[in-house]
């Protein structure tokens, strides 16, 4: 699994953009086709009051034919001055998604939640990055998130455009999910959304999966804007350095 990194990746292929969570296996007892999201809910009103997590059954479903682990995984993400986020365990894991209809043989889960809980991991790292670039003894936490699968963010509208402008160097597939995060900052108490795009791309050639994240503040504040803009600059300045710096170091020498 690789990185996250700062935009969609380009790519060529035609094959579409992929959810860790396989969705092309559903249960016969289902006919629409709803857009492929995460299993778990992370609407607020869903969440338990103890753990900020839905409340998920750890009993085995009637049709699961294997016993699948109960422990649930404690995340590096804060939630406040003395708790940390929890993950799912496979069991709760694997309930959400019969929930949903999806047909998930047992012997997977335990790797989607890997996959699962490492894209948030690598998010929130991500964030954790923006956040010390505005203040670098910041220690931000995560107050509440919230999926929004089959909504396009606009930068998301924009590189699907540029996609279809030129497919031969940008995605032209839609992020397969979306997660707006809501990132208190510790020593001022400020609230930020942050957005996250997650994008897939073609597997390597031994078959592990590829996945891009497009992390950035919302541009809901002057603040934001700043930031992003700063990003922006910092990134175009890079990338003339990287370019012209060896020429320049060739006509000095």
């Amino acid at each position: 699994m690789h990185e996250p990194q700062s935009r969609p990746v380009a790519s060529s292929s035609k094959s579409p953009a992929q959810c860790p969570v396989p969705h092309d296996s559903r249960s016969s007892s289902r006919t629409a086709q709803p857009p492929a999201e995460c299993p778990i809910s992370h609407e607020s009103d869903a969440l338990n009051p103890l753990n900020q997590m839905p409340t998920l059954s750890q009993a085995p479903t009637a049709s699961q034919s294997a016993a699948l682990p109960t422990e649930r995984e404690t995340s590096s993400i804060p939630r406040d001055d003395e708790r940390k986020w929890e993950y799912p365990s496979p069991q709760q894991f694997h309930n959400a998604l019969a929930r949903k209809g999806w047909e998930t043989p047992e012997e997977h889960v335990e790797t989607m939640v890997q996959i699962h809980n490492f894209l948030n991991e690598q998010a929130w790292n991500e964030i954790v990055k923006w956040e010390r670039k505005e203040n670098p003894t910041e220690d931000p936490q995560l107050a509440r998130f919230r999926g929004r699968p089959g909504e396009l963010s606009p930068k998301a509208r924009f590189w699907l455009f540029a996609g279809w402008l030129l497919p031969s160097r940008f995605n032209t597939e839609p992020p397969f999910d979306r997660h707006d995060w809501i990132v208190r900052r510790r020593q001022t108490g400020e609230e930020v959304r942050y957005v996250i795009d997650y994008y897939s791309a073609p597997p390597e050639p031994d078959g592990s999966p590829v996945f891009s994240l497009d992390v950035r503040p919302a541009l809901d504040s002057v603040g934001s804007v700043k930031q992003r803009i700063l990003a922006a600059t910092e990134d175009v300045w890079t990338a003339f350095k990287d370019e012209h710096g060896g020429d320049g170091a060739r006509r000095s020498s």
